[in-house]
């Protein structure tokens, strides 16, 4: 996965804009444009919405509209998108390196790594950036937001999302209150969810949420099960797709997740609750160091195309 830090300058001389009219959302900005950044975009340009995704450097934005063309490219050949219809999504998506630029936008998320500081750097310079009726989000799937919330001077205005990958795909949002989250700024957000296809669920902050902190465990032991060599990846995932239907099977699904991501939600999990049940597989920590992050690097607890569809027999 490429690394979507955000390289920020000093906030000495930034003011807030002049208050918009009303609260209608037609510009969305996101700081990051990696998986969960072009899955956002594809899904709000999907729903007529403009886009502006804030990338650090050059080669990064390039990275970014490419990626989001492949997957554009996906669903044609799946015959789910048009050739124009791709055209015009991608003409409603800007992407550029100049942060300032996300403060004329009616909505602002941040999807970069899970990293806290970077995370709160990130939600203070917003905040000084966006007028203060504008609503600033996090993507955190186990940091404490109130935590990263804390320096921010317009703290009842900011509130957690927590989408699924893949996002254009996936209909579910937990929309995630901090401590200082007002309630009107979580009926706006939930009814802008809501209007570009989500359910969303509401969730009280607490490490892992509910989707992060129910799965890990399940998806921890698959891989103590195939480290112990009780059986292989593939009839590991055979037994839980037909025996709980599921649609994969949890190696294939952490391949999908991306493995670095899942160690560095694990290793926050265990740190935050103390629960050994969060405690990252040995398994999973080596295939880390070796740079085998799942679908996305093209070999994780299975192999993949560069369409992420699989391509051999489990390789353990």
């Amino acid at each position: 996965m490429q690394n979507e830090s955000i390289s920020l300058t000093e906030l000495d001389n930034e003011m807030p804009m002049a208050p918009h009219a009303d609260h209608r959302i037609e510009l969305v900005g996101l700081v990051g444009g990696g998986v969960m950044g072009r899955g956002l975009a594809q899904t709000l340009s999907a729903h007529g919405l403009n886009v502006i995704i804030i990338e650090r450097d050059e080669e990064r934005v390039a990275a970014c509209i490419e990626g989001l063309a492949e997957n554009m490219d996906r669903e044609i050949q799946r015959w789910a998108m048009t050739e124009g219809e791709k055209r015009a999504l991608m003409s409603r998506v800007k992407v550029t390196t100049d942060i300032n630029d996300v403060a004329g936008a009616d909505f602002v998320m941040e999807v970069v790594d899970e990293q806290f500081e970077l995370k709160q750097e990130l939600l203070v310079r917003l905040d000084r950036l966006c007028a203060k009726e504008i609503i600033i989000a996090s993507n955190t799937s186990t940091l404490s937001l109130t935590k990263i919330a804390k320096p921010v001077k317009h703290q009842g205005r900011v509130i957690g999302l927590h989408f699924s990958n893949p996002v254009p795909k996936t209909p579910l949002c937990e929309i995630v209150r901090a401590f200082h989250t007002s309630d009107e700024t979580f009926q706006r957000t939930r009814e802008f969810i809501q209007s570009i296809g989500k359910t969303t669920v509401e969730v009280y902050e607490y490490p892992g949420f509910i989707t992060t902190r129910t799965i890990i465990p399940m998806l921890n032991e698959a891989m103590y099960i195939l480290m112990e060599g009780v059986s292989s990846a593939e009839d590991i995932d055979t037994a839980m797709r037909l025996g709980f239907n599921m649609p994969v099977g949890p190696l294939e699904l952490s391949d999908s997740m991306g493995l670095e991501e899942l160690l560095a939600w694990m290793e926050s999990m265990f740190r935050e609750l103390g629960d050994s049940k969060y405690r990252p597989c040995p398994l999973l920590r080596r295939k880390v160091r070796e740079q085998k992050y799942g679908k996305k690097s093209g070999e994780g607890f299975f192999r993949y195309d560069e369409s992420g569809k699989r391509i051999t027999e489990n390789i353990g």
